[in-house]
């Protein structure tokens, strides 16, 4: 499961990186059934920053 949550967010947008919950839809996507809670715990663990902190801010405001 490590290695499946490593890399969707290794392919996620860092304009709009994914949230706990929206990595917990992709897992479960993929077969892996998880609580948001335990992402969050092996996110942590892999001393992954959160979404806020994953985000580049250099590209500048997104456009609807």
């Amino acid at each position: 499961m490590r290695l499946k949550l490593q890399e969707i967010i290794d392919k996620e947008n860092k304009q709009s990186p994914l949230s706990d919950e929206d990595l917990m839809a992709a897992l479960a996507a993929q077969g892996i059934h998880v609580a948001r809670r335990t992402v969050t715990k092996y996110r942590k663990a892999m001393k992954i920053p959160s979404s806020r902190q994953r985000r580049d801010w250099t590209a500048g405001p997104e456009k609807p």
